[in-house]
């Protein structure tokens, strides 16, 4: 029997308990019990009353406990794999624990839900192959000539009614915050990727869009040196003007493409076979086309590979936050 059951089954035969009482029942210390005390309470299935040192905890809804014990193991898992929401407190709530605390919010039943999601889930994992997504379609459908020889996503930035998938969650939040534990986490989840590329590709040189909002912690710095590639990087450098205007600011796809064609520039004197140009996100994809595009023109190298941490699902999209 799981902790979480020992606990409701012990609090239902007293209908209420402190955490001393179920710290003797399970045999485990206080701390212990105040982590699955705490998920539970903010799942909603039990309650407290009282102020320290004597708080009482009883059931408070029958239903959903019945609702999360009878979720199916295997459902359990992809949504533990698969789903991660921070709070607006900044908590991170990993998988089946962060799921149902989403749909309590929502008032959803969970069981429910859970069904929706992975339907969901696998409608858009239908565009993965090989743990990538083909975004080639994206921008064909974007530009009138498009330079990448081949453009990737290791996820998208969102999905429909669950929002940020769970690389989308770590990457705007890494970036916008600066916080080096989750940035290490999106460089643990994309590293495999990328080496994949390099060698499936024959990578020999690798470039990083430079960013435009000046931060303390510079995501894409982060990531360059976490990433730690083994090969050359080429130089692409962005253009200081007198007022910053992010890609993410402009609504219009052309205003993005004379932003990108206005501020980036790759400076890089050599010569390569292939290279890989990576991004962090991808809206309309004209940083990337530009990009790829002076290095075609100034024979750099003979063929462009791009590659996007996430991208839209739909063709030219604004993806506002990151």
């Amino acid at each position: 029997m799981k902790t979480f059951e020992k606990i409701i089954e012990y609090i239902k035969s007293g209908k209420q308990a402190t955490i001393s009482e179920l710290s003797d029942y399970l045999g485990i210390n206080r701390s212990a019990v105040y982590k699955h005390i705490n998920k539970m309470l903010s799942l909603g299935i039990i309650s407290k009353q009282g102020k320290p040192p004597k708080v009482f905890y009883f059931i408070s809804d029958v239903k959903k406990i019945k609702e999360l014990v009878n979720i199916d193991a295997n459902d359990r898992k992809i949504v533990d794999k698969n789903y991660i929401i921070i709070t607006p407190s900044g908590e991170i709530k990993n998988g089946f624990d962060g799921f149902a605390y989403w749909c309590t919010k929502n008032n959803l039943e969970v069981a429910k839900t859970v069904k929706e999601y992975i339907k969901t889930l696998q409608k858009y994992n239908k565009f993965k192959k090989d743990g990538l997504i083909d975004g080639s379609f994206k921008f064909k459908n974007t530009f009138e000539k498009v330079f990448l020889d081949k453009i990737f996503y290791i996820d998208f930035y969102s999905i429909e009614r669950f929002g940020k998938t769970k690389l989308g969650q770590f990457l705007l939040y890494g970036k916008q915050s600066g916080n080096k534990k989750i940035i290490k986490m999106v460089i643990d989840e994309v590293k495999p990727k990328i080496k994949f590329l390099i060698k499936k590709y024959n990578i020999d040189v690798v470039g990083f869009v430079p960013w435009t909002v000046k931060r303390d912690v510079q995501f894409i710095k982060e990531l360059e040196r976490g990433l730690s590639l083994g090969i050359k990087n080429i130089r692409i450098e962005k253009a200081r003007t007198e007022i910053v205007v992010p890609q993410k600011t402009l609504s219009k796809i052309q205003d993005r493409i004379e932003n990108a064609k206005n501020t980036l520039f790759v400076t890089e004197q050599g010569k390569y076979k292939n290279i890989l140009i990576i991004d962090d996100a991808v809206g309309s994809g004209a940083t990337l086309n530009h990009v790829s595009q002076q290095v075609k023109e100034k024979g750099i190298a003979k063929k462009v590979i791009g590659l996007s941490i996430t991208g839209s699902f739909k063709g030219f999209d604004v993806i506002s936050e990151v």
